[in-house]
């Protein structure tokens, strides 16, 4: 059996924010997108065109949202916590 390559991408530690919020960002603006989509008109034709639609939209709306909001938790609220 062969073993596959490890795909490694490098970059600087300061884009470590900014990847983070935007890869969760796009797997629960998926999530929440297909539920809703479910739950308001169930399995339809032409299901995945409208997922992909208001994927993008709800994407457009998560990043900002969640960088602002990991920023935030992160400087204002859990640098006044002490862990142990």
């Amino acid at each position: 059996m062969s073993v596959l390559p490890t795909f490694r991408i490098r970059t600087r530690r300061k884009y470590y924010r900014l990847i983070f919020t935007g890869m969760m960002a796009m797997m629960m603006s998926l999530i929440i997108s297909a539920a809703l989509l479910l739950i308001k008109v169930g399995f339809i034709d032409g299901f995945f065109n409208e997922l992909l639609h208001s994927w993008a939209l709800g994407f457009m709306v998560a990043w900002p949202s969640a960088y602002g909001c990991a920023y935030f938790i992160q400087e204002h609220v859990l640098s006044r916590i002490e862990f142990y």
